[in-house]
């Protein structure tokens, strides 16, 4: 899967996913997200966000996650 606006630069922001070469990682967009904000809030604390940025964030996270093996507690 290709992402247009996911830029990540070993020079720029010590490689960290991006949003469109801004200073905004993806982490903190979905972080927010997890934590409860609507997008509306986010892009109002991120004016140079725009909502196709915060859905192609979350597709990019979900793609990350299916690459790796991340350890979870056992259920009982």
């Amino acid at each position: 899967m290709k992402f247009a606006r996911i830029t990540a630069q070993p020079a720029f922001m010590g490689g960290v996913a991006c949003i469109r070469g801004l200073r905004i990682p993806v982490a903190t967009v979905v972080g927010m997200l997890a934590d409860g904000m609507a997008e509306a809030e986010i892009l109002e604390a991120y004016p140079d966000l725009q909502p196709q940025d915060i859905r192609e964030a979350l597709r990019f996270a979900a793609e990350a996650v299916l690459e790796r093996e991340i350890p979870l507690a056992k259920s009982e």
